[in-house]
């Protein structure tokens, strides 16, 4: 049995962001030795890798007790509950409650105790009002991530996160600004912005301000730090000051991730997304002409029932008109509980061939990206003696080791086709 928990994280950064906050939650209460697994939920897919991680960790580290949370035990709790191997399934709000760690070491601190007491310990996640700033010291010695944010008001048809995170909660700017400004005294050169739905940022605060005021407000308030990022937003909602920020504020990284999900304005109405096509296009040619040097990542759906091949084929033209250079690229997957799950569905084939000449775009649209480098210089932030990325997020492969955590000059000698080589 491990004698220290043990923590497995699924899905996405602020998972591990909220991983890093469970660490020290449950050091703090003196939790023994245990398995804890942060689930996602945003396919079937993620669901099956959960059950799969939890079977063999629970293999691989036989008597621990093994604990659930993450947004697939918040939607689907019974599922993991009914799993032998499983101890305790714990939601969303609860994980980051300190109590729910003192009582988890409380309980497996009698082994007799354990069968007895509750197994679901799960909430209503839509009565949550707020969503607490977490202190954690960040990921390694190079980047932090900040959550600002969490939870969802809008009502994707495919998307089940909303019900595993619920509504849209703001961290006060204030708190934000005093964690950034302990992370950059700790040495981090950059930090991350991160989200559920990033720029619903703040229409729960008093004033209502804006994703781009709390970016202005950091930059000017936290001076000393190097690069401020961004994580996935909805473009539809960029406010004016975000868009003078791009502009105008070189710390605040040329990358952007776009929650994109279609390039077709029947499949985007059919999803109940709030932009169309042409909103998606104005925006990124309106961030280049702003900043030049931007670049733009997205999440694109392939096979969203209903798609005809026409309209596939306006998605993967999508890649072009918007200068798409890193993609995500998600074949459908139906999830119990949503709209989209009671549409009728393309053929599983069709979704997975669509999926992968998504994919090749998106592999071509990076090697294209990679090539205009070639001869560039760039300020590098090193991840590891030889590994680091651009301001552009592109990843970056040193020929002699760099020190680790600093922004280094670095000439582009060329590229591998999946990174840059300098």
């Amino acid at each position: 049995m491990t004698q220290v928990p043990v923590f497995a994280t699924l899905g996405c950064r602020l998972n591990a962001y909220e991983t890093e906050a469970m660490k020290e939650l449950s050091a703090a209460a003196g939790l023994p030795g245990a398995v804890v697994v942060n689930t996602c939920a945003v396919t079937a897919e993620a669901v099956r890798k959960a059950k799969q991680e939890i079977r063999r960790l629970s293999r691989e580290h036989p008597g621990a007790p093994v604990i659930v949370t993450g947004c697939a035990a918040q939607t689907e709790p019974e599922t993991f509950a009914a799993m032998p191997e499983v101890t305790r399934v714990i939601g969303n709000h609860e994980k980051m409650q300190a109590d729910t760690w003192a009582g988890l070491r409380r309980d497996l601190a009698v082994p007799d105790l354990i069968g007895t007491t509750e197994k679901i310990r799960v909430d209503d996640i839509m009565s949550v009002k707020e969503t607490a700033g977490h202190l954690i010291d960040g990921f390694g010695r190079h980047r932090a991530y900040v959550q600002v944010q969490n939870g969802c008001d809008h009502r994707c048809t495919f998307c089940i996160i909303p019900f595993g995170r619920g509504n849209s909660r703001s961290v006060p700017a204030g708190v934000v600004i005093e964690q950034i400004k302990r992370l950059v005294g700790k040495g981090f050169a950059e930090v991350v912005l991160t989200g559920v739905d990033l720029t619903s940022w703040g229409a729960d605060l008093p004033g209502e301000p804006r994703l781009g005021d709390l970016v202005m407000r950091i930059l000017r308030l936290v001076p000393d730090l190097p690069r401020l990022r961004i994580s996935s937003i909805d473009s539809i909602e960029a406010d004016d000051n975000l868009m003078l920020a791009i502009a105008g504020e070189p710390r605040l990284m040329p990358h952007l991730h776009l929650s994109l999900q279609a390039g077709d304005d029947m499949i985007l109405k059919r999803m109940k997304r709030r932009h169309l096509r042409d909103d998606a296009i104005r925006f990124c040619e309106e961030a280049r002409r702003l900043r030049p040097d931007i670049v733009f990542g997205a999440d694109i759906i392939a096979g969203f029932p209903t798609e005809t091949e026409a309209m596939f084929d306006n998605s993967l033209k999508l890649v072009e008109d918007c200068g798409l250079t890193f993609l995500h690229v998600f074949p459908f997957s139906p999830r119990r509980g949503t709209p989209a799950a009671r549409m009728p569905q393309v053929r599983g084939p069709a979704v997975k061939e669509r999926a992968a000449r998504l994919r090749a775009a998106g592999d071509a649209a990076l090697v294209r990206h990679l090539a205009a480098q070639a001869g560039r210089q760039h300020r590098v932030l090193t991840e590891g003696p030889r590994m680091g990325r651009t301001e552009q997020f592109t990843e970056v492969a040193f020929a002699s080791d760099q020190p680790e955590g600093a922004i280094v000059p670095a000439r582009i000698a060329g590229h591998d086709g999946a990174r840059l080589l300098a």
